[in-house]
This record gives C-alpha cells, sequence and structure tokens, in this order.
C-alpha cells in the first residue's frame, strides 16, 4: 500500500494500524495526518510507547497521557483516582484521534490498560471510548520490556493465563485490538534503502527465510577495525560514553560546552530529557564525530541520523559547524523537543541536535537512518535486536560486523507468522478501498470531520465568513465566550470585564481557561493582566515549576495563602498561555 492510500484511509475515522518495513514512510504518513487533523481543527493526541519515541513525535508516553503511569493493574481505587485526575480526563475526553507510536514496544497489559481508562472516562463502551485509534510500528524491531517484578509474577501464575515477554505479551494478543477492527495499512514503498541484495537479506530476515547465500553476503562485510568515521553500535551505554569521551579527549583543544535549557514543569522535563538522543551537556570540538539526532522539517537539510564532523565554530553565535559526509556545511542551532497535548505545549527542552557519534546504543538507533555503522552482533539474545541494527544503514556498503550469531538473523516466530495475516489484512483494506468510489471516499473525510466538531475548511483559510462550516457545537462556544475576548483584547482588566458583562471575576477566569483549551487565547491576549503584578507572577511561576500546575493548593499553601486563589489562577493561565508547560 502506498502512503497515499494509507493517508486516505486514515482521514475517514477509520482505526488503523500502520506498518511497514523501517524506511518505508511510517512517520512521514503520520506527520501528513496529524498536520491535516489540526488543518481542520480536530484534537488529536499524539502518543508513543516509550520515552524516546515520544520525543520523536513531540508527544507523551501512552502512559502519561491515559493517567495508568506505571501501573500494572487497574483496581476500582485506580480508576477513581483517574477520574480525580482533571488533566487526564480533560485530555482524554477532549481527543478525537488518539496516535500510538512505536506499537511493537507496548505490551497487551499496558496495552489494555490504556484502552480501559478511555472507555471509562469517555463514558462510552465502544474500544478506547469511540476514539479513532491509530497504532503506528513493525513488529519486528524491539519487542516490549516486561518488568522483573512482572516477571517474577507471572512465575507463579498458571500456564494458560501466563503471558510471557517471549510469548503473548505484544499488543496485538490484548483484546482490545480486536474489538477496534483496525484497517491494517502495510506500507510497501522503500524510502531508506535502494539497495536491491540488501533488501533481499533484510525481507530474508523478516520472513524467516535467511539462506547460506544471505550469510555469505554478510560475511563479506566482516570487519575488525572500525574505519574512521564509522558509528558503533553497542548494546550498554557504559560503553557508549566510554568510547565517545575517549575519542573526544584524543582531540587536542578545549571543548565547548552547550547546556541543554528546559521550560516547563520539573516532572514533565525530565522525561523529556531521559527521551532526548541530544545530551544534557554537550560537549564539542573541532574534529568530533557528531550525528544530528532530530528532522530538520524546515529546510531539510539533515534527518535524525546523519552523520558528520564538527569542522569549527560560528563566530556568530559560537554554534557548530558540521559538514556533514555528504559534504554540506551546516551551523546547527538550538532546536526545541517538545510535549504537546492538544496544539499546546506542556514542557520543552532546547539544545543543539547533535551528539557524539562515534558510538550509540542499538535501542537509541530506533528510528534512525544511517550512512553507515560498524557492529558487534556476536552477543544479540533478542529476537529483532539484529535486525534492528542491521536496518539502520541504508546499503549493504555501510554496514560494517564484527560479527554475528544466528540469533541477529532471527525474528520471533510468532511475528512471523502474524506478519502474513497483517500483509493479507492490508490487501484486503486496499480492495476495499479501491473499489469505493472517490465522491464516497471525500464525503467520509467530511463526515469524520463534521463528527468530531471540526471545520470543513482548512483552519489557515477560515474567514468570518466562513463561520458556518462549523459544527454547531464549536459556534456555541464561541457565542458564548465572544464577548469576553473581546473586552480582554481591548486591554480590559478582569474586573473591568466582569463589569461589563455582568459576571463574577471568577467566571471571566474561567471563560478564559476554556478559551485556552479551546485553543482560541494566546498570551498577547491576556499579558496586560500581569501589568503591576510580574514580581508576584514570577514568584507564583517558580512554585509552579516545583509543584507542576494540575493542583494550585500546594501553591497556595507555600505562600501561606499570601496570594488568594484568583491570582494563582490568573498566574497559571499566563504560565499555559506563554506555552512554558
Amino acid at each position: 500500500m502506498t502512503q497515499e492510500e494509507a493517508l486516505a484511509i486514515l482521514k475517514t475515522g477509520a482505526s488503523v494500524f500502520l506498518t511497514g518495513e523501517p524506511g518505508s514512510g511510517k512517520s512521514h504518513t503520520i506527520n501528513r495526518f496529524v498536520t491535516w487533523l489540526r488543518e481542520h481543527d480536530i484534537r488529536v493526541a499524539i502518543t508513543a510507547s516509550t520515552g524516546i519515541a515520544a520525543t520523536h513525535i513531540s508527544g507523551s508516553t501512552i502512559h502519561s497521557w491515559s493517567g495508568i503511569g506505571v501501573r500494572k493493574e487497574l483496581t476500582k481505587f485506580d480508576l477513581q483516582r483517574i477520574l480525580k485526575n482533571k488533566s487526564a480526563v480533560r485530555r482524554i475526553r477532549d481527543a478525537r484521534t488518539l496516535i500510538i507510536d512505536e506499537i511493537s514496544m507496548l505490551s497487551a497489559n499496558t496495552f489494555t490498560l490504556a484502552e480501559t481508562t478511555c472507555r471509562v472516562i469517555r463514558g462510552n463502551s465502544m474500544p478506547f471510548g469511540g476514539l479513532q485509534v491509530v497504532l503506528v510500528g513493525d513488529f519486528f524491531q524491539l519487542p516490549p520490556i516486561i518488568a522483573r517484578d512482572e516477571e517474577d509474577n507471572l512465575k507463579g501464575a498458571p500456564s494458560e493465563i501466563l503471558m510471557t515477554e517471549k510469548q503473548n505479551s505484544f499488543a496485538f494478543n490484548a483484546p482490545a485490538w480486536h474489538a477496534l477492527n483496525l484497517h491494517t495499512c502495510y506500507l510497501s514503498e522503500q524510502y531508506r534503502q535502494d539497495d536491491t541484495k540488501f533488501l533481499e537479506i533484510l525481507s530474508a530476515i523478516r520472513s524467516g527465510r535467511v539462506s547460506a547465500e544471505h550469510r555469505n553476503t554478510l560475511e563479506t562485510r566482516l570487519a575488525r577495525q572500525v574505519t574512521d568515521g564509522t558509528t558503533q553500535f553497542f548494546s550498554h551505554n557504559a560503553e557508549v560514553d566510554r568510547v565517545n569521551s575517549a575519542k573526544l579527549e584524543q582531540l587536542s583543544g578545549e571543548a565547548l560546552l552547550f547546556a541543554m535549557e528546559s521550560h516547563g514543569p520539573k516532572q514533565l522535563v525530565l522525561r523529556l530529557k531521559n527521551g532526548c538522543l541530544s545530551p544534557e551537556t554537550l560537549a564539542l570540538k573541532v574534529g568530533a564525530r557528531v550525528m544530528f539526532t532530530k528532522n530538520d522539517t524546515r529546510q531539510h537539510r539533515f534527518v535524525n541520523g546523519t552523520l558528520g564532523t564538527v569542522i569549527g565554530f560560528s563566530k556568530e553565535n559560537d554554534g557548530p559547524i558540521v559538514k556533514t559526509n555528504t559534504g554540506l556545511n551546516i551551523v546547527a542551532e538550538p532546536v526545541d523537543w517538545s510535549m504537546e497535548e492538544g496544539g499546546r505545549v506542556l514542557a520543552s527542552v532546547t539544545q543543539i541536535p547533535l551528539r557524539l557519534a562515534w558510538a550509540i546504543t542499538v535501542h537509541k538507533s530506533q528510528g534512525m537512518s544511517l550512512d553507515a555503522a560498524h557492529m558487534d552482533l556476536r552477543d544479540t539474545f533478542e529476537y529483532g535486536q539484529g535486525y534492528v541494527a542491521i536496518s539502520r544503514v541504508r546499503t549493504l556498503a555501510g554496514l560494517s560486523l564484527v560479527g554475528f550469531n544466528e540469533r541477529a538473523l532471527e525474528v520471533h516466530p510468532d511475528i512471523a507468522a502474524q506478519d502474513i495475516q497483517f500483509r493479507e489484512a492490508s490487501r484486503n483494506t486496499q480492495e476495499h478501498f479501491e473499489s469505493t468510489p472517490h465522491e464516497k471516499v471525500d464525503q467520509q473525510h467530511n463526515d469524520f470531520i463534521v463528527r468530531c466538531g471540526g471545520s470543513l475548511k482548512p483552519i489557515e483559510n477560515i474567514t468570518p465568513a466562513d463561520h458556518h462550516a462549523h459544527t454547531a457545537k464549536t459556534l456555541q462556544k464561541e457565542h458564548r465566550w465572544e464577548h469576553t475576548l473581546t473586552l480582554i483584547r481591548e486591554g480590559k482588566s478582569l474586573e473591568e470585564t466582569a463589569g461589563a458583562r455582568g459576571r463574577k471575576t471568577e467566571t471571566i477566569l474561567q471563560h478564559l481557561e476554556e478559551l485556552l483549551t479551546l485553543n482560541k487565547l494566546r498570551y498577547s491576549d491576556i499579558s496586560h493582566l500581569a501589568r503591576g503584578k510580574e514580581n508576584i507572577i514570577a514568584e507564583i511561576h517558580n512554585s509552579f515549576e516545583q509543584f507542576g500546575i494540575e493542583r494550585l493548593k500546594p501553591t497556595y499553601d507555600a505562600f501561606n495563602g499570601r496570594f488568594p486563589y484568583q491570582v494563582i489562577r490568573l498566574a497559571r493561565l499566563l504560565f499555559k498561555s506563554n506555552g512554558v508547560i
């Protein structure tokens, strides 16, 4: 199936499992879909199975978004606590589409817990409470990670219900997966590798049909020594840090340090830092081997995994000048990694999008496209681990191996069998939509937009005359607070607005909070409300960094009641609208 066909299916509002081989364009397709959703004012929740994957898509983990956290089970008490989490309840109820990236690394148990939470909070008996669910990933890649305490607990379970990491913990074994009645879209195009012989080897590993000829071809890539400038793959961070530090130390001169900046609650910032491929403190010297850690979405000069060497530092801003392997000179400037919700930034970190690249872990390489890599796969122990490592490079010529064992060429037998079903399901989906008239598919797109309360005309082109295209629900919300927003934008204070509207000040604050939730309020609209209170607002914002913003009582208590709740609510409104959370 092509990307265009998959995108057309996604726009109908159907729940979809989007899969395909590495480099087939899964992320690109999802990014296009998210852009389309936002253009039509449809609330989308972007999540992933791990923190690292979440940073790639400016989302959050499904654990955090759903409110289940690290729970392994959900009791009635647990559900009651989640129901009291206003933020979790709001984002789950507001969402119309839920995306879960890197689904291969999400266990069936966690998938079930997230589904249950959505169903309960939304008060809807349909799977995930009626959300459009889009699952993205390739089960041939890294499998779910099961905690040690889970393994210990499972050892005593009856054999008929035992769910182990090696057998039944894949998300597709969860009852909710089947209840979703997913449309499988198996992308068939290839954008990372164009080496026919190399593609044959990767396909052979996926199908479990690695021949002697394939092994012989891989053996031609054996090399004990690392070619200068080639990234090394290791299983553990300690070995990666050792190699990178030693290589940097060998270069002459003092290292220039680049410190990461952060904005938002500490807990969310910590998650971003843990998932960000660039370090908190980046030490660089001329001659340092580096790798870009983020896609250049504006000028398309580099992608996550582009390799190069630092050849100097900019005289204007000290930014490192990187000469890529293709000969392009790029001044690397700071970029943001953020966590968003409903179009608002919850937290962000800012750093130069580079990391030392003499070595990297296999785990952190997932999602990257490299020109070359040197790896030791002799001790591979996990199904799919070798496949992930090998498929990071674009050509056979870019692959360098110390050695490999049989497990490095194996994928989980359950996945190989399941893949046959996925491909067949994708063919059925494709045949169904090919036989559907284009006019009907277009109508399905429009029906989905209306069903979600979105805008039939892309938001960026909407004029006052086009407001009739909004749903009645959207218009009702606009009219309800239109007068409040107009008065505030005229520069009136909360008290003046309340007097003009015949409302309490607390009611005007509530209007502004709800307008912000609807993405209809900007910081510039309300910045004047802080005049004369700048020092107080700054103190309260510092408290938010420590206590968070979901509950105001900790901040109120921290100041011993010195600031009334109304002022704290205003500070939170400014905090959120300024994009610092």
